[in-house]
């Protein structure tokens, strides 16, 4: 069965930076949308950056510039690197993935179009 464990969550300042790691393992096929989202209390889980089976990549605006999203196939683990952290970036992080042949498509940002879940990790961000 598909498990995604996430890592790399934590506390950090203003303009400082993170890296969250997904260790994604149990599936076999070969064309997929993985992807990060993240969720404050209260709120809808948001749709953060996408990665397809081909690299092709989207990011939501607030996040375009200073977050990456890429995956190491030979580890089958998906990474965000977060640079120019803002308070605002505060939330719970969640890694997902769903298995479909065309990939990501143009509404990625909804978090029921993902079939599996990672637990979840803490990222807060002081001013």
């Amino acid at each position: 069965q598909v498990q995604l464990v996430e890592s790399g969550g934590g506390s950090e300042q203003a303009g400082g930076s993170l890296r969250l790691s997904c260790a994604v393992s149990g599936y076999t096929y070969p064309r997929y949308c993985m992807g990060w989202f993240r969720q404050v209390s209260g709120k809808e889980r948001d749709g953060v950056a996408v990665i397809d089976h081909d690299g092709r990549t989207s990011y939501a605006d607030s996040v375009e510039g200073r977050f990456t999203i890429s995956k190491d196939n030979a580890k089958n683990t998906l990474i965000l690197q977060m640079n120019s952290l803002k308070p605002e970036d505060t939330a719970m992080y969640y890694c997902a993935a769903r298995f479909v042949p065309y990939g990501c498509g143009g509404v990625w940002r909804r978090s029921s179009n993902f079939d599996y879940w990672g637990q979840g990790t803490q990222v807060t961000v002081s001013s």
